[in-house]
């Protein structure tokens, strides 16, 4: 895996520098100083993993991955267990507590693989986004994308539905819409993106359109004139 470091210290990004050079099978490939640094090493080097710290002047490691197009593999670095402890009590993240332990560092970097290879091997489109970082109030999440059923306007918001959650994500429907996978993911109105993987039931309505049943009984309508579409893409 190629990795990106991005810490704010200089001895930070060198003792991981140290515990990586027992991995061969990550490399190194730049290093960042803070969020917007991160920002633009990331769109340029495209790593699948990146160590993040969590406190930096200019913007916290979750103000950076919240205004990221698509997050790759995220270790989180920090002094503050607690800190981390609240702020991903509900995802998937990982993170290593200062001074970092090589056996920490080995664990993290296994699961880290196992999550990789299962993103990849997901039947996702090669352009399409594979995975989204989520950022609302406190709250963060790490989301394969194949795993949202439904994606849902709310202004320049968009609610995103997965597993038991229903958080706000700052960026519009229309801008999701180009980065996601267009034979997994149905844009069924205006204000709705459906995973057609989770479709259980298709109907007809008055209206000329065609009404979804998803698996966790969530309702959308699909518009009379994106009702030709959807047949043909589900060769209905």
């Amino acid at each position: 895996m190629r990795a990106l470091l991005i810490d704010d210290e200089r001895l930070a990004r060198a003792e991981l520098r140290r515990l990586l050079a027992a991995h061969p099978e990550v490399e190194i490939v730049g290093e960042a100083v803070n969020a917007a640094d991160g920002v633009q090493q990331i769109a340029a080097l495209k790593p699948d993993l990146i160590f993040l710290d969590v406190q930096m002047p200019g913007g916290s490691g979750f103000d950076m991955l919240a205004a990221l197009e698509e997050a790759p593999e995220v270790i989180f670095t920090t002094a503050f267990d607690q800190y981390a402890l609240q702020a991903f009590e509900v995802n998937a993240l990982d993170y290593l507590q200062k001074p970092i332990q090589a056996t920490r560092m080995a664990a993290a970097l296994q699961r880290c693989r196992a999550r990789y290879q299962r993103i990849t091997s997901g039947g996702v489109a090669p352009t399409a986004v594979r995975k989204l970082f989520i950022k609302d109030g406190e709250r963060c999440w790490f989301v394969p994308v194949q795993d949202i059923r439904l994606f849902e306007s709310d202004g320049n918001y968009t609610r995103v539905y997965f597993e038991h959650q229903q958080p706000l994500m700052l960026r519009s429907l229309n801008q999701l819409e180009e980065k996601l996978d267009p034979e997994r993911f149905f844009r069924a109105n205006r204000r709705h993106i459906v995973n057609l993987d989770f479709v259980e039931q298709v109907e007809p309505n008055e209206a000329g359109g065609l009404d979804l049943t998803l698996r966790d009984q969530l309702q959308v309508e699909v518009s009379r004139r994106r009702a030709a579409q959807f047949k043909a893409l589900t060769s209905l």
